[in-house]
């Protein structure tokens, strides 16, 4: 009886490993994606560089919902496809990119994207407050337009420490200039309660 169990314990432990090779592509499953640790190696300087030859677009045409929303958003995979399948890469490396983004669209699956920027979850940052009032996403996110693949957060971000979301809050011209109330008034400093972000 012991036998059979111990048999049938190393079958299994065997089986669950031979699945987790397969799914992540073995060793040869290694690319550009994979080092960047995202499902797809997204350039984020090619799509919102302003240099030659990169695509200049507004961070809020991928990341639609930031001006009406707590979160910022993440395109749809078919918003994604609506450009690609007319815009395809110039390197292979680029068409094998791209080509992922189909392989997404004809399975009907999300692109399971791992997010960078994140805050504690006891607090809350409803980006539709901050972009109304003026503030760019550079701000807070760094020059993310000049990034190739975004795999980690801009070392200068504090999000992750109250102290700057204060400071900004007291002093907001400081961080960028321009911020206006939604009757235009310039803003001085915002509200540094408790409430306005823990609630």
């Amino acid at each position: 009886m012991k036998t059979n169990w111990l048999i049938g314990g190393l079958a299994g432990v065997l089986m669950l490993a031979g699945v987790a090779f397969v799914q992540g592509g073995g060793a040869e499953g290694e690319d550009a994606a994979a080092a960047s640790g995202q499902p797809i190696a997204f350039p984020h300087d090619q799509h919102a560089g302003s240099e030659p030859g990169q695509n200049q677009m507004d961070c809020q045409f991928c990341h639609f919902s930031a001006e009406r929303s707590v979160d910022a958003g993440i395109p749809p995979v078919s918003m994604c496809w609506g450009c690609h399948q007319v815009v395809q890469g110039t390197t292979p490396e680029q068409q094998a990119e791209i080509s992922k983004i189909q392989d997404y669209v004809d399975h009907g699956e999300p692109i399971p994207w791992n997010r960078i920027y994140k805050i504690s979850d006891h607090a809350h940052f409803p980006h539709m407050r901050h972009v109304t009032v003026g503030l760019e996403c550079q701000t807070c996110h760094g020059e993310v337009q000049t990034y190739g693949v975004l795999n980690e957060r801009d070392p200068a971000w504090g999000g992750d420490n109250m102290g700057w979301c204060i400071d900004c809050h007291r002093n907001p011209a400081e961080y960028q200039e321009g911020l206006v109330a939604t009757d235009g008034s310039p803003i001085e400093e915002a509200s540094i309660d408790c409430a306005v972000c823990h609630y």
